[in-house]
């Protein structure tokens, strides 16, 4: 049975997408410790499917500002990821890698933006990794997009540009310990394939309409 929209999606298909998250939030932890030189412990994600505007509260409502990072999926997957770091996880890693503190947003310069890419671009990419090692698909991604903005208008853009697929992502929620003892130092993950490709990594799995 061909799959028409996410929220065809059961509770098998849920733990599934789940146990992906698991895995590549622990790549992308492996990944982030390498990078920053220092431990990271994590928690497990939280993955499920949300509204836009569901995803808008979870974040702390449509005024707060993150930092976003837009992906394009290729090859034999297509869609949209989004990588959206709260202030906190952002000045860990900025601290980390270019011994700088800020007090907000409007203090980021050129070369913490880059910082920041590059870290996305690397996380981002242990995701893809996931799917794409559990699944044998192949899967590319761009270069990020960044901006930092209000989230109500970061989630404008993938409301826009897939609202012919779904009103609904596959939001997952990452936590992570840099050693500060800050539990709000967390990102989080828009999942946005189109319909035939999540259908594809489903069958993949053994777990297809």
């Amino acid at each position: 049975m061909a799959l028409y929209d996410y929220g065809e999606l059961n509770n098998m298909h849920v733990d599934i997408l789940r146990e992906i998250a698991n895995i590549g939030t622990g790549n992308a932890a492996t990944s982030l410790a390498s990078m920053l030189q220092r431990p990271i412990n994590i928690e497990v994600p939280r993955v499920s499917f949300l509204d836009y505007q569901a995803v808008t509260e979870s974040l702390g409502g449509p005024e707060t500002l993150m930092v976003g990072m837009m992906l394009t999926l290729h090859r034999d997957v297509s869609g949209m990821m989004m990588f959206l770091m709260k202030e906190e996880f952002a000045h860990m890693v900025l601290n980390s890698l270019l011994g700088q503190s800020f007090a907000s947003f409007t203090e980021v310069d050129e070369m913490s933006l880059s910082a920041m890419q590059e870290i996305g671009n690397i996380m981002a990419g242990s995701y893809v990794n996931a799917i794409s090692q559990i699944t044998g698909l192949a899967i590319e991604i761009s270069p990020p997009d960044i901006t930092i903005d209000m989230i109500g208008s970061i989630l404008s853009v993938p409301a826009i540009h897939f609202a012919n697929i779904s009103d609904q992502v596959i939001f997952i929620e990452d936590e992570f310990d840099g050693g500060s003892g800050n539990k709000d130092e967390a990102s989080n993950i828009l999942l946005i394939p189109d319909v035939d490709s999540l259908e594809k990594i489903l069958e993949k799995l053994g777990a297809g309409l």
